[in-house]
This record gives structure tokens, C-alpha cells and sequence, in this order.
């Protein structure tokens, strides 16, 4: 069973002001969620096409969208390979580009993917250290921790999970992978509590979930790919499309503003000037000035909601 509470639901697909003859992507498919409120909204005309990595969601997704099987296409793929899929599945172009009308981003692992354990994601359920989005990928959280040199896998937990006890936690590692090798999620966790001092394992939430979610980063290059697929995003959005971005955690949100902050109007012009003579015209306009976050009731309803940011941009 696949449940998964959708995060900022409606605000996320509302900023893609969805036309009802639009071509919509989703490129973060999971639970459908979002994709079953964008599909409800299209007409006859509309189109959506739905990505993802994981089998188990798009397994999902055929039966949650199967009353509008005519409108959905699923794709299995990273968001990485954006424009090559919109290619290849004809959709208009323009000078070159393919043309949608809306493009989301929800960044959020899938709640079945931390709950069921056998992926190895959970730091609360002992299982083969995996963390692999697609099943189909050759790196996995095993292959990081027993065969990476101490200072690359300290350097991951500091950058991606902002780890400040990643030095300690990479030297427990590479001592016990050098009588032993790391095979689970319950050696690991013990492992990470050992490399941080007690004091700072009473405060601040289970003590391996930073290390936990630098790994999951690190096995999926999930902000390398997040880049690429944004920037390829923006391309391929016609003249008033929209692109909505749900972030769960700093990195991810500081690659989004920092985007977005790249393609706006950046006008060099004295400010004397009658008109902008300098021809820096931006790409994008941002809907809102600041990210949206989730209410009272949605944080009551779902807690993992609590650290979401929605931002939401428009091609001129």
C-alpha cells in the first residue's frame, strides 16, 4: 500500500495556474498527489506527463490516475532528462525547445520510501543500506560507507546533511569497515551515535537523520540532478508557463532561489534613465516575493510537512 500525504497540495498546483488544454509536468510523481489534482483540472485537450524513478510509484500512480488514463503519460526517469523526454514524446516546439505550460517540483521523499524500511532510507528500521530512488542504479548507501576514503564521506555528511560531528562520524565508519564490512541501516545508526557526543545526541532529533539524508543525497545526486533539471525547466516553459518547486531542506532551497535569481530582470541602467537601454530582460518574473509554507492544519495533519518551502515563477 502506497500512502503518502501530498504536500501543499493545492497552493503547489494552484501557482501553476493550470489551463484546462495545457501540457502540465510533474516531475516529482510519488504518491500522485499532485498529479491527480493537475489531471483533475485538464479538459479533453489538456495533457499531463508524470516522472519518476521508482517502479513502486508508478505502479501507484496507473491505478490513482487510471480515470484519466487518456490525458496522463508516466515516464520512469530522473527529472535530470527533462527536455530529452519532452522530446521524445513530441510535445510542440520552439526554436528547438519543447513548449509546457506547467512544470512541479515536489523534492520530498515519498513517505512509503521512509516507512516500509527495506529501502534502506529509515534510520528506524533495520534493513540492507540501499537508499536507491531507482532500483535500476548501480551506486547504493553500502558501496559509499564501506569503499569511500574517510575524508569524501565526511565531506558528504558535512555538506549535504550539515553534520558539524562528520569528521568523528567518518573515522568510527572507516574503523569498523576495516574489521568488518557496514551491511544495515541498525549498524549504521549505532555507528553514527557513536561518533557524536552524548550531549548532542539528547538534543535535536534522532541523531542520524542528517547523516541519514546526506547519504540519500549523495546515492541519488539528488542536488546535481535538481540543477540540471531546473535550468532545463525554465528552457522549456512557454511564454506564461509556471514552474512551482517544493523544498524540504536548505541546499535544495538556496539551488531554487539562487535559479530563479538568475533568470530575472537584471536592468544595469542608471536610474535617470527614461528607458532600460541595456537589454537585461529577464526569463522569469517570481509569483511570490517570498516561499509559501504550510498552515497550522496542514502541519497538525502531517508533521514531515513542517520544513517545506513552495516557490513558484512565471516565463515572460
Amino acid at each position: 500500500m502506497f500512502h503518502h500525504i501530498t504536500v501543499l497540495k493545492e497552493e503547489a498546483t494552484e501557482g501553476l495556474n493550470i489551463k484546462q488544454d495545457g501540457i502540465y509536468v510533474d516531475c516529482t510523481l510519488g504518491g500522485a498527489g499532485h498529479s491527480s489534482v493537475i489531471a483533475s483540472k485538464l479538459g479533453p485537450g489538456g495533457r499531463l506527463i508524470a516522472l519518476d524513478q521508482d517502479d513502486w510509484a508508478l505502479d501507484n500512480a496507473r491505478e490513482k490516475l487510471a480515470a484519466y488514463e487518456n490525458q496522463v503519460t508516466l515516464v520512469k526517469t530522473n527529472f535530470r532528462d527533462l527536455e530529452q523526454v519532452l522530446k521524445d514524446l513530441d510535445v510542440p516546439m520552439k526554436d528547438g525547445l519543447p513548449q509546457v505550460d506547467g512544470i512541479l517540483y515536489d523534492l520530498g521523499v515519498s513517505s512509503p520510501q521512509f516507512d516500509e524500511g527495506e529501502r534502506g532510507f529509515s534510520y528506524n528500521h533495520d534493513a540492507p543500506l540501499d537508499m536507491r530512488m531507482d532500483q535500476d542504479a548501480l551506486l547504493t548507501a553500502k558501496e559509499i560507507v564501506n569503499e569511500w576514503p574517510e575524508e569524501e564521506i565526511a565531506r558528504i555528511l558535512y555538506r549535504y546533511g550539515e553534520e558539524k560531528f562528520s569528521r568523528r562520524i567518518a573515522r568510527v565508519i572507516v574503523n569498523q569497515r576495516s574489521q568488518s564490512e557496514i551491511e544495515t541501516t541498525g549498524e549504521l545508526v549505532e555507528l553514527i551515535k557513536e561518533g557524536i557526543p552524548a550531549a548532542a545526541r539528547r538534543t535535536g532529533g534522532h541523531p542520524a537523520k542528517r547523516s541519514f539524508q546526506a547519504l540519500r543525497i549523495a546515492v541519488n545526486d539528488e542536488l546535481g540532478a535538481f540543477e540540471e533539471g531546473l535550468h532545463q525547466a525554465v528552457r522549456c516553459l512557454a511564454p506564461g508557463g509556471r514552474v512551482s518547486v517544493i523544498t524540504f531542506h536548505s541546499l535544495e532551497d538556496r539551488i531554487c532561489k539562487q535559479i530563479f535569481s538568475s533568470y530575472l530582470e537584471k536592468c544595469t541602467c542608471p536610474p535617470d534613465f527614461p528607458l532600460c537601454v541595456c537589454g537585461g530582460k529577464g526569463t522569469l518574473r517570481l509569483v511570490n516575493r517570498k516561499p509559501l509554507i504550510p498552515s497550522e492544519a496542514e502541519l497538525t495533519e502531517n508533521s514531515r510537512a513542517r520544513s517545506a518551502k513552495l516557490r513558484v515563477a512565471e516565463k515572460l
